[in-house]
């Protein structure tokens, strides 16, 4: 990932253009380091995501839709304050620095005019977003707060005087000429991309690593013109916005980053290329740090049933011996005569043997043969009642592990909203005690929300992100011939398809849809089921999302992301 200065700067005017002279519609601050600003520009709303993740910072437009707390934090309070049918005047970059500035004109509380700054620093786990009274510099407010304590240089606290991070006595790449380059870069010692790095601001390791790549066989002659040249196209704002993609990993930039050695998708804009490189991978990694005691309990749920199938399958083995013991006491019956307390054994005629075998039956010398004989047949009979019982507690704890299997398949693709409705499931089934819920908004009667994609002839197709969702879906929301899906033999989500007569594409979309929220999501050619929802039922006493169905019919399908994406966006 390389947000550089280069970048900022290149992101800086696409938002210029963008937004300047909108109007601040709405602002909402869905997760703690993250605001989105609706803006009323040139007749259409855009939205703006200011983000000041530790991994994540950035700024962009967005087309993502996110879902907002009922109770906004304090920090988004101030925003709107401040900001609300603020009109925005500029956007711009200071001197190559990882920072943006919106400057927006508004009221104050007496309805006099005044100019705030929303400055928002890219600086990894540094990264804030601040508001500022231009007039005085003084803070407002921001997202996070930074003590003396923490840093000397600059506090980040409301009231204190806004002072810029301390500029990089570094050279400006974009005004370098060839004796700059010369000047700032020895040959002799290598790692010519470090020092890059290291004298010019702006440039990331990436980038640096690519002009070298560009340059082949480095020196004082090759170098220059190739930094000259790529720096012109991007002072001249000619941008190959592209996402470079090997097997393990992917990077954005104003350019291909061609030493990867990936492949290259380009883009018509940076807010769009952003969005790609980030579609659901922000959302993943918040729900991955709320979903960390969830996901412990599941695993400890399934290890347990697991550890109890494997000592109910031995008891079942011992018990299904039972057979054994009834022969035993029934020879031993038979055999009264030769048998006599204070034996430890006897052997008989086994005249169950076609060959006449002898067999020994152990004996408690401190009983009768009749005692004996008794004991032997009541092992056998609870042997013989307990194989019912352990059958169906290792049915049930076979249930326990598919139950939890699809839970955890579940918080692979599960939404923020999401994890509330499976923590609600778990609670519901004694596996969690209850705790405080953090409000989330939800139809009327609070009824799960869910998504809904189009097929590429507008058909809609729903689907089911938790087992909350999926029994609303499955056995409320869906009409009787509406065509339901579910990939085979594999946890996944229940969809859809609004339509009984759906055309073979939509049908394949929808089974795309299916195969990519199930466990097989990185799988190839996975089997997915479809039939209509009238043969489709949930069997009496069931754990929630399941369902038993038949009917069906089989397509293989291979899931594609930036189809999902698409289906989604429209």
């Amino acid at each position: 990932m390389a947000f550089d200065g280069l970048f900022t700067r290149a992101m800086a005017r696409e938002l210029d253009e963008a937004v300047t002279g909108g109007r601040i519609h709405k602002i909402y601050q869905p997760h703690k380091h993250e605001i989105i600003m609706t803006v009323r520009n040139k007749g259409k709303n855009v939205k703006l995501l200011l983000s000041a993740h530790p991994n994540d910072a950035r700024v962009q437009l967005t087309e993502e839709t996110t879902v907002n707390p009922d109770d906004p934090p304090m920090f988004c309070m101030m925003l709107r304050k401040h900001l609300e049918r603020a009109i925005v005047q500029s956007v711009y970059q200071p001197k190559l620095e990882r920072i943006i500035v919106m400057e927006l004109k508004g009221r104050d509380d007496l309805g006099d005019e005044s100019i705030k700054q929303l400055i928002i620093e890219i600086m990894g786990r540094h990264s804030n977003i601040i508001l500022v009274n231009k007039d005085y510099q003084k803070i407002i407010d921001s997202i996070k707060h930074i003590p003396s304590s923490l840093n000397s240089y600059r506090t980040i606290l409301p009231g204190g005087t806004y002072i810029f991070p301390p500029p990089q006595q570094k050279e400006d790449p974009l005004k370098a000429d060839k004796l700059d380059i010369l000047k700032n870069i020895d040959f002799n010692t290598g790692k010519i991309d470090k020092q890059i790095v290291q004298q010019f601001k702006g440039i990331s390791p990436s980038a640096a690593k690519e002009i070298v790549f560009r340059t082949g066989l480095v020196n004082p002659k090759t170098l220059p013109p190739v930094f000259m040249d790529i720096m012109q196209k991007l002072n001249h704002h000619q941008y190959e916005y592209t996402l470079t993609a090997t097997e393990n990993r992917s990077e954005f930039y104003l350019f291909p980053l061609k030493h990867m050695g990936g492949e290259y998708k380009h883009f018509s804009s940076l807010s769009e290329m952003l969005d790609t490189f980030y579609f659901g991978k922000a959302e993943r990694e918040r729900v991955r740090q709320q979903t960390l005691d969830l996901e412990r309990l599941m695993k400890n749920e399934r290890e347990k049933n697991e550890k109890k199938i494997s000592k109910l399958e031995a008891t079942l083995e011992k018990a299904e011996k039972a057979a054994e013991l009834q022969l035993l006491g029934e020879l031993l019956t038979a055999n009264m005569h030769v048998a006599k307390k204070g034996m430890r054994e006897v052997e008989v005629v086994n005249y169950y043997d076609e060959n006449g075998g002898k067999i020994t039956i152990p004996l408690d010398p401190r009983k009768s043969p009749a005692e004996n004989a008794q004991d032997y047949f009541k092992k056998y009979q609870k042997a013989k009642n307990s194989i019912q019982i352990v059958k169906s507690q290792i049915r049930q704890a076979k249930e326990e592990v598919q139950y939890f299997d699809v839970l955890l398949q579940q918080l692979e693709s599960a939404s923020v909203k999401d994890i509330e409705e499976i923590r609600e499931e778990l609670i519901e089934g004694g596996y969690i005690r209850r705790r405080i819920k953090r409000g989330f908004k939800k139809k009327g009667n609070d009824q799960p929300i869910i998504e809904k994609y189009a097929a590429g002839d507008q058909t809609e197709i729903l689907v089911g992100k938790n087992n909350r969702q999926n029994d609303y879906l499955t056995n409320r929301l869906a009409r009787r011939d509406d065509i339901w899906l579910h990939t085979k033999d594999i946890p996944g989500s229940h969809v859809v398809i609004r339509n009984n007569k759906p055309s073979d594409q939509t049908l394949l979309e929808a089974a795309m849809l299916a195969a990519y929220f199930s466990k097989a999501k990185n799988s190839s050619s996975v089997p997915v089921d479809y039939t209509k929802v009238r043969h489709v039922h949930k069997p009496k006493g069931a754990k929630p999302g399941f369902v038993i169905y038949d009917h069906q019919e089989t397509v293989y399908v291979t899931p594609d992301e930036e189809k999902i994406k698409a289906m989604r966006k429209q």
